[in-house]
């Protein structure tokens, strides 16, 4: 079962902490965020390899009604999902920052779809602003910690239950 914790910084930003003790409850967390969002929010996943950030987006996809093996892009940068609404799942580890050429190649993963971008920090001066960033931790075992940020608190009002 996860556990949550919320709490709302001074300036307006809401987090939810949660740890869950398995893929399967991590993939609950995530189709509970998606459920609330909609074509256009881009979703940040961060996390040390091996926290669990393709297993939160294979969640998400499965919750908006993605049937195909989610994976990792890594060596593809991006996957487009069709989905209710689709979903693009893109994956930056292997770039130091984001050209203008770079960015052109990226650009057609966000028109009328609902982004998650793994390793963002290598475009967060290119990417348009999250609606959510999500951070994974590993907790030990099969446990992570996963932290939810958003300007909108209502947003990740019960995201934990």
């Amino acid at each position: 079962m996860a556990h949550a914790s919320a709490g709302r910084r001074p300036e307006g930003e809401a987090r939810v902490h949660l740890e869950t003790t398995s893929a399967a409850e991590t993939e609950g967390v995530a189709a509970r965020l998606a459920s609330r969002l909609a074509p256009g929010d881009v979703v940040t996943v961060s996390g040390d390899l091996g926290t669990g950030k393709t297993t939160f987006v294979r969640g998400a996809c499965r919750a908006l009604g993605v049937t195909a093996p989610v994976t990792s892009p890594t060596f593809t940068i991006g996957h487009r999902y069709e989905g209710r609404p689709d979903v693009s799942h893109l994956d930056l580890f292997r770039f130091a920052g984001l050209s203008p050429a770079e960015w052109g190649d990226l650009e057609p993963y966000f028109d009328d779809a609902l982004v998650f971008v793994e390793w963002p920090e290598a475009g967060l001066e290119a990417l348009p602003p999250a609606r959510v960033g999500v951070r994974l931790e590993h907790a030990g075992r099969d446990r992570r910690r996963i932290e939810l940020v958003s300007a909108d608190g209502a947003l990740l009002e019960g995201i934990g239950e």
